[in-house]
């Protein structure tokens, strides 16, 4: 159940994402949501945090350094950490 609830998040931008996330931190900081509610929303902050993590993951695998030549001049690109 709690899958079906969340098929929306794969479809939400990073942005977007992180701003449900924020408001469902609201909700749960302000402690007037239900004990029922608290849990679903829990679980959808952490389907949130999930779907977030995987987004920064592909965009760092993305990030490239250029490599120059001994001149100076761009010769390529290669990863940012070196590997």
């Amino acid at each position: 159940m709690a899958d079906e609830l969340n098929n929306d998040i794969k479809a939400m931008s990073f942005e977007q994402a992180l701003a449900a996330l924020e408001e469902i931190v609201d909700d749960l900081e302000r402690g007037d949501v239900p004990l029922d509610q608290s849990i679903r929303i829990y679980e959808r902050g952490e389907a949130l945090k999930a779907h977030c993590d995987r987004l920064l993951k592909a965009a760092e695998d993305k990030v490239e350094k250029i490599r120059l030549s001994r001149d100076g001049k761009p010769v390529g690109t290669e990863p940012l950490d070196g590997e």
